[in-house]
């Protein structure tokens, strides 16, 4: 049987055994910082040679220039010509999908003229430009996502980004033909075969082949989000993205199968991944426990499912579907499945939350591929504060000014009080000015 925890919301101790289960210290492992932070240094320094001489010790790839690191771009559209016709039409059909999602979410710069008597001629407003060039890091080798590719290159291109690097990793040469031809549909310009935090430095400080980018986006190891947290403010980031999660709330009425496979979905992720039920259903609670005993032998990565949900997994009572979204909110889970009877009416409760699935027919899987809306998602709590991945994540708001003659005597002795209030006295005189002209 799964050791996982059982909790119920009326017990005392519940509000601490909760803290416990959601505690996730992204704790920084001195031996990765430090390594991380030498090679960091020396990619900086060195340029290819560093990149090259780290691709050899740890992907195992013998390479005498960084053009033995690059795949063409023939190479690219090769893998997808040469996909599985299966393979290729589902690809094909959640590029077409995610793409339809992001572009509705196109923001275009604007203006307005402030035509106030006290303001005459004063025009305000926003110029949106998308970043110049982004890099794209791919998880390769066995762990290889062509969904990633898909999520993070194709809003940076719907906002418009000049040039899109794409870094992989390809231990013993191990390259994935499905990312390969994802890089090609989502209109990657250039893939190097290189990975670890040798790959976010290349991307960050540029190379003598490899170009400096304006910002890092995908998911990594722990020498990755290291490396990333570290060049933050060289350049931008996506985020420093924690174990993946899902929050199932079930009215007790939805197959137990389903909800265990659910949990198992995120499980399967790494040891550390969070699955979590909210039920006012004790009984239900006990058909989905013997569900997930039934069906973890048939899983191939049943040990990892086992460890996550005995690690931080939990089954949890609670005394209605009301306490539920209080609960969940609290949570603020990355996935967030509302297994409900009209759940759509459940969803204005729901306040934090990364993503949320309507319904006992939309499982969290659809959203990781194909439903259109970005799997990048704020993790560990941090949907209170943040958003998942969208086309405004590759793209900057300038503000717009112009002020009239007579306009800058208005504002300027607004701006003058303020000033010489703050005691910058030079703010104040630049706008005065303007108004003893």
């Amino acid at each position: 049987m799964i050791g996982i925890k059982r909790l119920d919301s009326s017990d005392a101790d519940f509000d601490s055994r909760l803290e416990a289960l959601l505690a996730f210290e992204a704790t920084q492992d001195e031996a990765v910082e430090k390594t991380v932070a030498a090679i960091l240094a020396d990619v900086r320094a060195r340029g290819d040679a560093a990149v090259i001489d780290y691709t050899q010790r740890f992907d195992g790839l013998h390479a005498r220039s960084m053009a033995e690191l690059e795949i063409p771009q023939q190479a690219l559209r090769e893998a997808l010509a040469d996909l599985p016709s299966g393979q290729r039409q589902a690809l094909e059909a959640a590029a077409g999908r995610v793409r339809d999602y992001h572009q509705r979410q196109t923001v275009h710069s604007w203006q307005y003229e402030d035509d106030s008597p006290e303001t005459p001629g004063t025009m305000l407003g926003q110029k949106v430009t998308p970043l110049d060039r982004v890099g794209l890091y791919v998880p390769g080798g066995k762990a290889s996502y062509p969904s990633s590719v898909l999520m993070n290159a194709i809003p940076a291109r719907v906002a418009g980004v000049g040039e899109l690097i794409m870094v992989v990793p390809t231990p013993a040469g191990e390259q994935n033909p499905l990312v390969l031809a994802a890089a090609a549909l989502a209109g990657v310009d250039r893939v190097f075969t290189i990975g670890g935090a040798q790959a976010i430095a290349a991307l960050a400080y540029g190379t003598q082949t490899v170009p400096q980018v304006d910002k890092i986006v995908g998911p990594g190891n722990a020498y990755v989000a290291a490396a990333k947290r570290r060049v933050f403010g060289i350049v931008g980031i996506d985020m420093v993205a924690g174990p993946s999660e899902i929050l199932v709330i079930c009215d007790g009425h939805t197959e137990p199968d389903w909800v265990a496979m659910d949990l198992f979905s995120q499980a399967e992720h790494d040891e550390l991944a969070q699955s979590l039920l909210l039920c006012p259903d004790a009984a239900y609670i006990e058909r989905v426990a013997a569900a997930l005993d039934e069906l973890l032998p048939g899983m191939p990565r049943q040990k990892v499912i086992r460890a996550a949900l005995e690690n931080r997994g939990a089954l949890i009572k609670v005394r209605d579907l009301d306490e539920a979204c209080r609960i969940a909110n609290r949570i603020a889970p990355e996935h967030l499945e509302l297994s409900l009877e009209d759940a759509e009416t459940w969803v204005e409760k729901i306040t934090h939350a990364g993503a949320i699935f309507i319904g006992r027919y939309t499982s969290e899987s659809l959203g990781d591929y194909c439903a259109g809306p970005n799997h990048v998602l704020p993790t560990s709590g941090s949907a209170r504060f943040s958003s998942p991945l969208g086309v405004y994540d590759f793209q900057k708001r300038t503000s717009l000014i112009r002020v009239s003659q007579a306009a800058s005597k208005t504002l300027g002795r607004i701006a003058a009080t303020l000033a010489y209030g703050e005691g910058l006295p030079a703010h104040a005189r630049s706008a005065e000015y303007r108004v003893d002209s």
